[in-house]
């Protein structure tokens, strides 16, 4: 996954740069861990000064082209892995200085267009919607799970109001014959009672569905839990998201662990426990007016921010349990 890309221009744009690396700090060295290298964008940047160390992770093979030739480059100061960010705690850091982690959660124009990825209603062919390091595919999800399951992925990962109406005539139509992209696009189409204009009809289920195919809220909880973990004092964790449900993690987890939760407002200040993030904003940053002149699909992006207070690696975090009825829904994969 990566920034944010003008169709018609098929421009690489690493969506809030600036702010970015204004936040992190990179002309006063150390080692950054970009958890969405993509086309490198935010890597490239970093690596233009001189103190710096990236280690870039993807769990898109493709990202790896563009990896060979910085690592070529800077052969000491760039690694690259292959792996989900979610695997953060696998890497061997004791040694590093670990002084930012960097998630950008938004897919490149590269990937969309891919048609052997089959993340767009506008692809031909076989359901896919892998990014890399799958265990099922989004054309065994919609062949194969129940109709309740399916309904509960519509409603929960893509708020699609349809979605009941959806899985049931998913269910009637693959009795005839394998469903394949366009086949969803038509049922979608079909099961629609109300036309939305300004939004194209099958964006809140394929939205759902490379979030379930991806297990994209799991990994996104974990990738953020590890890499609270591996940050050091001063240390900034700093994530772009693209739709509501992962700002609302995002906000949530930041937020629980930057704030002190009194049982009473009458609990004795001596008796708060040290709270692991200082949140300098509360509000996300957004995309500046020439940002979304050149580059318009980054009008969602929302840029969020915390500053790790101290070393210690061992902190409570209730995240899971907030956000469990999503990691049930995508446990439905397991069957698959």
């Amino acid at each position: 996954m990566d920034a944010a890309i003008t169709p018609l221009m098929q421009k690489h744009y690493p969506v809030l740069l600036n702010e970015i690396i204004s936040i992190i700090s990179p002309q006063y060295g150390g080692t950054f861990i970009d958890c969405t290298f993509g086309q490198g964008g935010y890597t490239k940047k970093i690596l233009q000064f001189n103190q710096t160390k990236v280690i870039a992770l993807d769990r898109d093979p493709e990202s790896e082209k563009n990896a060979f030739k910085l690592e070529e480059k800077f052969e000491d100061r760039f690694k690259f892995k292959n792996i989900k960010f979610s695997q953060l705690n696998n890497l061997k850091l004791k040694n590093e200085n670990i002084k930012g982690v960097i998630f950008d959660l938004g897919y490149s124009y590269a990937q969309i267009k891919d048609p052997n990825k089959g993340l767009s209603f506008d692809s031909v062919g076989k359901l896919n919607m892998q990014l890399g390091l799958n265990s099922f595919s989004a054309e065994e999800a919609i062949n194969k799970l129940d109709q309740k399951e399916l309904e509960k992925i519509f409603k929960f990962f893509g708020d699609e109001k349809e979605g009941k109406l959806i899985a049931k005539n998913i269910i009637k139509e693959r009795i005839k014959k394998k469903i394949d992209t366009q086949d969803l696009v038509k049922i979608i189409d079909n099961s629609k009672r109300r036309k939305n204009f300004r939004l194209n009809n099958s964006t809140k289920s394929f939205q759902a569905l490379r979030i379930f195919v991806n297990k994209e809220i799991s990994e996104l909880i974990y990738g953020l839990i590890n890499a609270a973990k591996i940050l050091k004092k001063d240390g900034v964790l700093a994530v772009v998201t693209f739709h509501s449900l992962e700002d609302k993690i995002v906000k949530y987890f930041f937020k629980s662990l930057s704030e002190n939760k009194s049982i009473s407002r009458y609990t004795p200040l001596t008796e708060k426990r040290e709270t692991l993030f200082h949140l300098t904003k509360k509000k996300p940053i957004t995309p500046n007016e020439e940002e979304l002149s050149e580059n318009p699909p980054s009008r969602s992006a929302k840029l969020r921010f915390v500053i790790k207070k101290t070393d210690f690696f061992d902190f409570e975090t209730d995240i899971e349990d907030q956000f469990k009825n999503l990691i049930d829904i995508e446990k439905f994969g397991e069957k698959l």
